[in-house]
């Protein structure tokens, strides 16, 4: 019957000098253990980005516009509760950024339920880009006007342009979110993987001799 025929392959192997082995599936296993690193990894950069008070990367609302003495692209991230804007400035040719130059963010929402409001913008202390920051409050989502002005002994400028402000996600929980499918599916495959090796042995065939082998097949049933 079957179980004679399995005992008397276990048997075979024995007096072969093989033992049976339990072998796990190394690559479906290491797949397993490659995909549940890069999740935590991607879950520690989302809690420890500098920039994890706003969803999402800043996009640019213009890029290289002359305002005043200056070359700006200003960039941002329009959040309803604070925005975040980014104004980075470049000389003109065969000219230097004015040492007195003070950057402002004004804005407004279109429709002109508010006023306008302006804010000042700080330099920030960068390597080889001059770019001033500035955070700005936001009460409602929807389209909003942004009026970058300049001002410096060498002369002044404002440049205008619109954003559509956008609710706040969950911050950090958003990637958490977007991750649970493809963890509960690592979660299965890992699972399914340690079953598969806790189950699966392999008989090695190398030194049954062919005497054996005809004893294992008398032995099996018909």
């Amino acid at each position: 019957m079957a179980s004679t025929y399995i005992s008397s392959i276990v048997t075979q192997s024995r007096s072969a000098g093989y033992v049976p082995q339990v072998r796990p599936c190394r690559t479906a296993f290491n797949m397993a253990v490659w995909c549940g690193i890069h999740l935590v990894a991607a879950l520690i950069v989302s809690t420890t980005s500098v920039a994890s008070a706003h969803n999402g990367p800043p996009f640019p609302i213009f890029e290289n516009k002359q305002v005043g003495p200056c070359l700006i692209s200003v960039w941002t991230n329009p959040d309803v509760g604070t925005g975040v804007f980014f104004v980075m400035v470049d000389p003109l040719p065969q000219r230097t950024i004015p040492s007195d130059l003070t950057v402002e963010v004004s804005v407004q929402p279109v429709g002109g339920r508010l006023p306008e409001r302006k804010y000042q913008a700080r330099r920030e202390d960068l390597r080889g880009q001059v770019e001033y920051k500035v955070d700005v409050p936001f009460d409602a989502q929807g389209p909003w006007h942004v009026r970058t002005l300049l001002s410096s002994s060498q002369g002044k400028g404002d440049f205008t342009a619109d954003v559509q402000v956008t609710p706040p996600g969950l911050g950090r929980w958003d990637l958490l979110l977007y991750l649970l499918p493809f963890a509960g599916i690592g979660f299965l495959w890992f699972r399914a993987v340690i079953s598969r090796a806790k189950r699966r042995t392999v008989f090695p065939t190398k030194g049954i001799t062919p005497s054996s082998k005809r004893n294992i097949g008398a032995s099996s049933p018909r």
